[in-house]
């Protein structure tokens, strides 16, 4: 498999597998994401998707396999990625403001000696006006409502000015109006040639929402372009039967691919 841009793949992952204790989440699981694309990962709940997300950005140790991230091991292009974590992993009782969490954002670029100045605080308030959440600036984190934490998250990826974003789980808990919000940034990004990558557990956006896809149950599945990948086999495949047809459910009913504990 090659890059849509004929460059090297934004990520790639060979062999990689993944085991808290005896019990493996990942297993020998080979991946490429091309450069520019916005793909979701899905599959039941227990399929690593979030192990995945977490190995390809050094936050857990593979006992086997390799990332890549643009051709080069993740210690050497931490720079390059942006990762937005699931709402509940974070402590929301921290005593910091919304302004000073975007403005995280910034510290990779900034190196150990320098503080946020001026420059950092116009960039953390263009995010949140981007994200609809400027007049939450001075809040305390915790005073914000689960839609507007999950817009925190995207301002600060924002910031960051990544080339490669990895999101778990960002339509999580929100409301409808925030979901298409979320939804038009992730487009715009990826207009801008930035390459993100979904966990998502909703079947039924998938085609709407995204141009690749990652099935995954502990093993890839599928991984390729939502039109050549997401197919009624495929699913079948993922989830053991358990689901119905991505191409046949009845109106108003909602095929969902599992949340959390992925």
């Amino acid at each position: 498999m090659t890059s849509v841009s004929g460059m090297e793949p934004a990520v790639k992952v060979e062999d990689l597998t993944v085991a808290y204790g005896e019990r493996p989440v990942l297993w020998d699981v080979d991946m490429e994401v091309p450069a520019g694309v916005l793909m979701a990962v899905v599959g039941p709940n227990g399929a690593g998707k979030t192990s995945l997300i977490k190995a390809i950005t050094g936050l857990i140790r593979p006992v086997a396999g390799y990332v890549a991230i643009f051709g080069k091991p993740y210690a050497e292009q931490r720079r390059l990625v942006g990762y937005v974590p699931q709402r509940n992993s974070v402590d929301w009782d921290f005593p910091t403001t919304v302004q000073d969490v975007v403005m995280m954002g910034r510290y990779g670029g900034l190196g150990w000696f320098r503080r946020p100045g001026a420059a950092e605080r116009a960039l953390a308030m263009e995010a949140l006006e981007q994200v609809g959440i400027a007049e939450f600036k001075g809040r305390q984190i915790s005073q914000l409502s689960g839609g507007q934490q999950q817009r925190l998250f995207l301002a600060r990826a924002i910031v960051q000015d990544a080339g490669i974003y990895l999101m778990d789980e960002p339509f999580q808990g929100v409301d409808a109006t925030t979901e298409r919000a979320i939804v038009t940034l992730l487009k715009e990004m990826r207009a801008r040639g930035k390459t993100v990558v979904v966990v998502h557990h909703d079947l039924q956006t998938v085609p709407e929402y995204f141009d690749w896809v990652t099935l995954l149950n502990v093993r890839c599945i599928a991984s390729g372009p939502v039109e050549e990948v997401f197919t009624d086999r495929n699913l079948r495949l993922a989830y053991g039967g358990r689901v119905s047809y991505l191409t046949h459910h009845s109106p108003g009913e909602t095929l969902t691919g599992g949340e959390g504990g992925g």
